[in-house]
C-alpha cells in the first residue's frame, strides 16, 4: 500500500514538472500546423506535371458521367463542382472504388466515384463519419476552452455508433481541476464554442502520413504518440490519417465529413468522470448533433438530449463485437 502511495506521488510530481515546461497552446498549434503544411506541400510536389485521370461518376442521374480530372490535385469536391450546386452543398463523403474517401482528399488514379449524402437510401457510412466529426469538433473545443490556464490532454476518441445516443471525446484535464464538476453553464459555454466553429464552416482537410510525420506532429503528447503507433499497426498500409480544421490538427480513426458547417443542431450534454487512468483523471465529454439536412422538433430534441446526458459505455478492445445491421440505420430523429 505504501509503495502504491509513493508511486502516485512520484507520478503526480512528474506530471506537474511536465506541465511546468509544457509550451503554450498557441505554440503547439503553430508547430503542428507547420508540420502539416510542410508534409502537405511535399505530397503535392510529387505531381510536378499535370496528369489526367478519368473519374466515372455513379449515383442518381449521374450514371455514365465521365469527368477528366487532374491526378493528385483534383478531389471528390472538385468533381462535385463540375456537377450541380446540390452535389457541392449536400455531399458529405465519397466512395472511391468502393472505399470511403474524404471529400477534400486528392484522387491519385482513375476511379469510380459516388458522392454520399445524409438522405441516401443507406446513409450508414455518412452517419458514422458525421458522428466521428462531431466528436472531433468537441475535442477541438475542449483543447482551447481553458486557454493556457490549465493543461488539456485529448485521449483516444471512442468509436461509438450513432445508436449509442451521443458522440464522445475522452480527455484528461489539468490535475488542478480533478475536483471540478462542470455546471450547465459550463456545458453551454462549450456548446457556444462548437457553434462558433460550425458558423465558420471550416473544412476538415485530410492528410495521410507515415508514423514518423505523425509522431513529430504530436511530439508534445505521449498519449497521441501511442495512438499513432496503434493506428499505424492496425492499418495494412502502415499509415495514419491526420485532419486539420482551422489551426487544429487531429488524428482520426476514420473519415470525417467535408466541413463543420454541415453540423446544425449541436449541443454538449455531459462531462463524466471515468476514474483515474494512466494519464490522470479520465473524463468522457459527450454531445448530440444533427446535420443541416436533418432537423428535429424541439420536443424530440429534448428527449434525445436527455438520453445523450447518460454515460456512454464503451467496451474494451477485447470486448468489441461487430455491429448488427440494426446499428447501421440512422437515429430516429434523422428520419
Amino acid at each position: 500500500m505504501a509503495s502504491r502511495t509513493v508511486c502516485r506521488v512520484i507520478q503526480r510530481r512528474l506530471a506537474s514538472a511536465a506541465a511546468a515546461v509544457r509550451p503554450a497552446a498557441a505554440e503547439v498549434h503553430a508547430q503542428r500546423n507547420a508540420i502539416f503544411s510542410r508534409e502537405q506541400a511535399r505530397q503535392r510536389a510529387l505531381y510536378p506535371r499535370i496528369e489526367k485521370i478519368e473519374v466515372t461518376m455513379h449515383g442518381p442521374g449521374l450514371e455514365g458521367t465521365l469527368l477528366v480530372m487532374n491526378k493528385g490535385m483534383s478531389t471528390p469536391l472538385s468533381c462535385a463542382r463540375h456537377l450541380t450546386e446540390f452535389h457541392v452543398s449536400n455531399s458529405a463523403l465519397a466512395l472511391v472504388d468502393g472505399e470511403p474517401w474524404p471529400l477534400h482528399q486528392p484522387l491519385t488514379r482513375s476511379c469510380s466515384l459516388s458522392l454520399l449524402t445524409f438522405k441516401d437510401a443507406d446513409p450508414s457510412l455518412v452517419n458514422q463519419a458525421y458522428w466521428r466529426s462531431c466528436a472531433a469538433l468537441l475535442g477541438q473545443v475542449l483543447e482551447t476552452a481553458f486557454k493556457d490556464d490549465f493543461a488539456v490532454e485529448l485521449l483516444c476518441t471512442p468509436e461509438v455508433p450513432v445508436t449509442s445516443g451521443a458522440f464522445c471525446c475522452d480527455v484528461v484535464l489539468d490535475s488542478q481541476l480533478d475536483s471540478w464538476t462542470p455546471s450547465k453553464e459550463s456545458l453551454r459555454s462549450l456548446t457556444r464554442g462548437a457553434q462558433q466553429l460550425i458558423h465558420q464552416d471550416l473544412a476538415w482537410e485530410p492528410l495521410e502520413v507515415t508514423p514518423p510525420v505523425a509522431l513529430e506532429v504530436f511530439s508534445h503528447s505521449r498519449c497521441k504518440q501511442e495512438d499513432v503507433e496503434q493506428k499505424a499497426a492496425q492499418n495494412p498500409k502502415g499509415t495514419v490519417m491526420l485532419y486539420r480544421c482551422g489551426d487544429h490538427v487531429l488524428l482520426s480513426g476514420g473519415p470525417l465529413v467535408a466541413r463543420t458547417g454541415m453540423c446544425s443542431q449541436y449541443e454538449v450534454t455531459a462531462l463524466h468522470s471515468l476514474g483515474q487512468g494512466p494519464w490522470g483523471l479520465h473524463r468522457r465529454a459527450q454531445g448530440l448533433s444533427l446535420p443541416l439536412q436533418l432537423q428535429a422538433h424541439h420536443t424530440v430534441w429534448r428527449k434525445l438530449r436527455e438520453r445523450a446526458e447518460t454515460l456512454v459505455e464503451v467496451p474494451k478492445a477485447d470486448e468489441v463485437t461487430p455491429p448488427s445491421p440494426a446499428e447501421s440505420v440512422p437515429p430516429a430523429a434523422s428520419q
